[in-house]
C-alpha cells in the first residue's frame, strides 16, 4: 500500500494538472496499483465486481480499456510497468495483508446476507485481490492495444522510477509515494481515478484531478535530502518495516531534522525496528531493476480487442466498437501530426 507520507507533502509542491498537460509525454504506470484501483472501485452497489458469464472478474478490463483510451485521447503515451518478485522483507507485510483481506471477505458475506449493502460494498473493496487471471488478462489487453509493457524483476514502482530517471518516461504514475523514495523525478497521482468519486462512508462526492509532485521541489521545500526522506519513511513505516509506534510523518520530519539519520533517531528514542534500517534503505537506494528493456508502441489489433472483450468476456459489442472507433481516430490523428515511426 506504500508509505503514508501524504500529510508531509506541502501544498505548494503539489501541482494540479489536466490529462492534456501530459500530452506527448510517456508515463510509466504502476500497473498493479492501477489494476487494484479498478477492481476496488468498479463494483456494483452490493460490492460485486463486474463479471463475465463464466464468473471471471472483468472490472479491471473495463477500467483499463476505457481509462487508457482517455489517456490516448489526451496524447499521453502510457508504459505499463508490472511488479516482479517482491523483496524478502516484504513477505511478512504481504502475509498480513492477505489475512486482513480474508477477514474482510468473511465480513462482506455476512453483511450481504444481513442486507447491510453499504457495509458489504466497503468490505468487498477491502477484500479485493489481484490474482493471476487479472494480471495476465490485463497484459493481454494492453498488448492487443499496441502499448508497451515492462516486466520489473522486483518492485514495479522502482522500475517505473528508473524509466523516469533515465528519461525513457517523463514521470512515474501511482497513488503511492514510494516512487519518490525510489528517486523518480516526477510522480503523477490520480490518473486512474480522475472524475467524481464518492467519499468512503458518506453520501458526498468529490472531483478528483490529476496532480504532479516534483521530487526536487519536495526536498527543497522540506530542506532534506532524498536519503533523509527515506529515513522519515522508515520511521513512519514502509512495506518493508512497521516503523516506530507513535511516530507520524510530521514528527518523523522533526526528528530527522534534529538528529540527521534514522539510526540517530532510534538511539535518541531508545527504540528498535524489527529489521535493520540499512537493509530498507538499500531497497530504495539500490533497487533491483531491469536495465535493458524495450519501449515501443505498435498498431492496435482492433479485431483481437473486440474478440477478447466481447467474445471472451461479454462486453457490450456496441460500446466496444464505439470505443475502438475512437482508438482508430486517435491513431490516425497522431499519424497525421507526426511520422508513423514517431508514434509507433
Amino acid at each position: 500500500m506504500g508509505v503514508k507520507l501524504v500529510d508531509l507533502i506541502p501544498e505548494e509542491v503539489v501541482q494540479k494538472i489536466s490529462l492534456e498537460d501530459l500530452r506527448g509525454k510517456a508515463i510509466a504506470l504502476d500497473a498493479y496499483n492501477m489494476l487494484y484501483q479498478f477492481i476496488t472501485i468498479i463494483r456494483g452497489v452490493d460490492g460485486k465486481p463486474l463479471m463475465d458469464r463464466q464468473g471471471r472478474i472483468t472490472s479491471h478490463l473495463s477500467g483499463l480499456f476505457f481509462r487508457t483510451i482517455n489517456f490516448l485521447k489526451a496524447g499521453i503515451k502510457p508504459i505499463f510497468v508490472y511488479d516482479g518478485r517482491p523483496p524478502d522483507l516484504k513477505q511478512q507485510v504481504l502475509e498480513k495483508r492477505m489475512e486482513r483481506r480474508a477477514e474482510a471477505a468473511q465480513l462482506y458475506l455476512q453483511a450481504l446476507e444481513e442486507g447491510r449493502v453499504e457495509e458489504a460494498r466497503k468490505y468487498a473493496q477491502q477484500a479485493a485481490v489481484l490474482d493471476e487471471f487479472i494480471v495476465e488478462s490485463s497484459k493481454k489487453l494492453i498488448r492487443l492495444m499496441g502499448l508497451p509493457i515492462v516486466q520489473a524483476p522486483s518492485e514495479g514502482e522502482a522500475q517505473a522510477a528508473y524509466l523516469a530517471i533515465r528519461g525513457d518516461a517523463y514521470a512515474s504514475a501511482s497513488q503511492d509515494m514510494d516512487s519518490l523514495l525510489f528517486g523518480s523525478p516526477r510522480l503523477v497521482r490520480n490518473l486512474s481515478i480522475v472524475g467524481k468519486r464518492k467519499l468512503p462512508g458518506r453520501k458526498e462526492y468529490v472531483e478528483v484531478e490529476p496532480e504532479i509532485i516534483y521530487l526536487d521541489k519536495l526536498l527543497s521545500s522540506l530542506k532534506i535530502s532524498r536519503e533523509q526522506l527515506i529515513d522519515i519513511a522508515i520511521l513512519v513505516g514502509t512495506d518493508y518495516c512497521e516503523g516506530v509506534k507513535g511516530v507520524g510523518p510530521k514528527k518523523a520530519l522533526k526528528l530527522i531534522k534534529e538528529h540527521g539519520t534514522v539510526e540517530n533517531v532510534l538511539r535518541y528514542l531508545n527504540a528498535e525496528l524489527e529489521v535493520d534500517p540499512r537493509k530498507v534503505k538499500e531497497i530504495f537506494l539500490k533497487p533491483i531493476v531491469l536495465e535493458s528493456y524495450e519501449v515501443y508502441w505498435s498498431e492496435p489489433d482492433y479485431r483481437g480487442i473486440e474478440e477478447m472483450l466481447h467474445g471472451e468476456h461479454d462486453f457490450s459489442l456496441e460500446r466496444v466498437r464505439k470505443t475502438l472507433s475512437e482508438l482508430r481516430t486517435i491513431v490516425e490523428e497522431e499519424r497525421g501530426k507526426t511520422s508513423l515511426d514517431a508514434w509507433l
